[in-house]
């Protein structure tokens, strides 16, 4: 009774180990031994179309070889993955995740259609979130905000404005639309963007 226990015992253990971790050849490296086989020969007089193989196998050449990683566990009997290597942190790895969020002053420009905007140098992101304390600041009501983008609905005297941040590389430009997406009056626009610029936090 106890031998065939014991016996039951030893087989649980090897099939819950597998027969990876008692490194057992399992063919997986078979692919190393194949031979070069002729093209399939038909008999002749034979109708049959001309096969053409869809996957040829490719030329590999001996130096190739010769540097081909090993995928093979240590006994060099089993097909095996190698493990990946330890990440390596850098020394200097915080200092060069930092972004760069400086702003210069905006700076009151007209386009080349006489429509003003506020260029202003530096990250989008900073420069929205500059836009929109400003905006509180001088209690602009804030109507709603895009998802999207830099863009936000405000109401001034019961008129509603598009505020709108648009970004060419390192220079974003700050522009006031209407509700239906024209550009607001150009005086509407540079008492707005005037207002900002004369509060602009940074």
């Amino acid at each position: 009774m106890q031998l065939r226990l014991g016996l039951t015992l030893a087989l649980s253990v090897v099939s819950l180990a597998g027969c990876s971790s008692l490194a057992v050849n399992n063919g997986s490296l078979d692919y190393k031994e194949t031979a070069t086989l002729e093209p399939l020969k038909y008999p002749e007089g034979s109708m049959v179309r001309p096969a053409t193989p869809l996957y040829p196998a490719p030329t590999v050449e001996a130096l190739a070889l010769e540097h081909a990683p090993v995928l093979e566990n240590k006994r060099g009997n089993r097909f095996a993955m190698p493990r990946p290597q330890a990440a390596q942190v850098m020394p200097n790895a915080e200092s060069t995740e930092t972004v760069d969020t400086a702003v210069s002053r905006p700076q009151l420009i007209i386009d080349g259609n006489k429509n003003p905007l506020l260029k202003i140098e530096g990250n989008s992101a900073t420069i929205w979130q500059y836009t929109l304390a400003t905006l509180s600041s001088l209690n602009h009501q804030i109507v709603g905000q895009s998802k999207n983008g830099y863009e936000a609905t405000i109401k001034i005297d019961q008129q509603v404005y598009v505020l709108r941040l648009t970004a060419v590389g390192s220079s974003n430009n700050l522009a006031v639309f209407n509700a239906d997406n024209s550009f607001a009056a150009p005086e509407k626009a540079t008492e707005l963007l005037t207002q900002i610029y004369q509060n602009w936090p940074a």
